[in-house]
């Protein structure tokens, strides 16, 4: 250490000086006193620390003056403030981003969640009869009409839908599923793992590529409670392939007296052209299938849920049982479901309404339009700020994303963005700590902004985030008081 960090330690003004000073004292009209004490101990430990490690080679004295500790103690305040969970802009090209919340509600769902959350509801109460009433009340009608399923119910989450469904059907005993079919879905999470959890007793049948419906029943045994098929959403096997189908499998089932549980994982209602190769519920059960589970939040475009839908009797056997309630969904996403599913009665209106649907059903023409409108708006905006930066458009290869579609490319446009003065790596971390963060991705030396999860109404709010993270993608490395401060 030198002898001007030394000084710029010595000179470091204590906790109570700083509680004196104008801007801090005005700081402490606004936030509780704790808040801001700690804050400015924060302000000043960060200062102490950086210069004691030679991080400031030419601003030590002007970092520890009251005015940047104060406008540092202000800033952490702003930071402790903002929600840590908070909206996102997806620039990426992946519709159904897990990592960025999945699928994006309609309208019509925020607006039910809005209604049911701020005011009491009939969650469990039959208003027609004035007696106790069920949760699953509220879907079960609408999802029966939908996929032609007896009855149905909504927990948490697909994975925990396969687990309800494993434990009341199997628990201590065999269940037969294709090797080809033993998933791993996100999170490391994998079929034989649930299988376990639920108690059951996994018994594989074929191979990899080819699983003939002679080799399920060449497993049944007197222990065997189930048959299961697990659709392959995340991934494809291509080539020499062989799979039975549910169709034979339940067929299966009925001769020897058995349950059929189908796993279709992501979840189609509609027939989009994006769909072509998911199976929707409604064929599974008219196949013959027992129990069908699927995602709420994947290609339904709702929110996070798993849906079982089946035979009466068999989505009796699952309410009742106790792990149900420990896995059951809160009002605010029934809300948000039953709004989505109100969609689907009129499938064009789902088309317009449901983002997801909207976003992996658009055409090259309309993300072309919109990235010719973004780069308009980014151009004029970078000129008015007087940033130097190079803007142009490229042909992209979207995907839908959240463990769906897994051969699915669509033709989309992205927006490129290369800044003349800082790195293109500092120019997307800088976007993602832009006051709105936006996620994009970079390729061939240039952030890649991919319009097709975004809308007219996004736009000018991308570029003005693009602009701000040019500025700070121009900063040098240091915290020098002449660069824009974070916001």
């Amino acid at each position: 250490m030198n002898d001007e960090a030394r000084q710029a330690l010595r000179r470091l003004p204590s906790v109570d000086e700083l509680l004196q000073t104008p801007a801090v004292r005005q700081l402490l009209e606004g936030n509780p006193r704790e808040q801001v004490v700690e804050a400015v101990r924060e302000a000043v430990a960060r200062v102490r620390e950086r210069v004691s490690s030679g991080a400031f080679p030419d601003t030590w004295a002007a970092v520890s003056e009251p005015e940047s500790l104060s406008t540092a103690t202000a800033e952490i305040l702003r930071r402790w403030s903002r929600p840590h969970l908070r909206r996102v802009v997806n620039a990426t090209g992946v519709v159904v981003h897990t990592n960025l919340g999945r699928s994006i509600l309609a309208p019509s769902a925020i607006a039910r969640v809005v209604e049911v959350a701020g005011a009491y509801s009939n969650l469990e109460y039959d208003i027609d009869a004035g007696v106790r009433g069920s949760r699953h009340d509220h879907i079960d009608a609408l999802l029966s009409r939908l996929t032609g399923a007896e009855a149905a119910m909504v927990v948490n989450n697909n994975a925990a839908a396969v687990l309800l469904t494993l434990s009341v059907l199997a628990a201590g005993k065999e269940v037969v599923v294709s090797r080809g079919q033993l998933v791993e879905i996100g999170g490391s999470f994998r079929i034989p793992d649930i299988m376990r959890m639920s108690g059951a007793r996994l018994v594989e049948v074929g191979t990899t590529n080819k699983t003939r419906i002679g080799d399920y029943e060449a497993a049944l045994t007197g222990e065997t409670a189930l048959l299961l098929r697990v659709h392959t959403s995340n991934f494809k096997v291509v080539g020499f392939t062989e799979e039975a189908s549910i169709a034979e499998i339940a067929s299966l089932g009925r001769r020897w007296g058995l349950p059929v549980a189908d796993d279709l994982g992501s979840g189609a209602l509609l027939p989009l052209e994006a769909f072509r190769d998911e199976p929707p519920a409604s064929a599974s059960l008219q196949a013959g299938a027992d129990v069908v589970m699927f995602s709420g939040d994947k290609l339904l475009g709702g929110p996070q849920a798993g849906i079982l839908v089946g035979r009466a009797e068999t989505i009796t056997r699952l309410r009742q049982h106790p792990l149900a309630r420990a896995l059951r969904v809160d009002k605010m996403t029934l809300a948000a479901l039953e709004a989505t599913l109100q969609l689907y009665r009129d499938p064009e209106r789902a088309r317009r309404e449901i983002p997801t649907l909207r976003f992996l059903d658009r055409r090259s023409e309309e993300t072309a339009a919109l990235a010719a409108a973004l780069r308009t708006r980014l151009e004029a905006a970078v000129r008015a700020a007087g940033l130097k930066a190079e803007v142009g458009i490229q042909e992209t290869a979207a995907k839908a994303g959240g463990g769906s579609l897994p051969l699915l490319e669509i033709p989309s446009h992205g927006v490129t963005v290369r800044s003349e003065v800082g790195s293109v790596v500092a120019l997307e971390t800088a976007l993602r700590a832009a006051p709105v963060p936006i996620v994009g991705r970079v390729a061939q030396d240039a952030v890649v902004l991919d319009v097709l999860a975004l809308d007219e109404a996004d736009l000018s709010e991308v570029a003005d985030g693009v602009v701000w993270a040019l500025g700070q993608a121009a900063c040098p490395p240091s915290d020098t008081p002449d660069c824009r401060a974070h916001a």
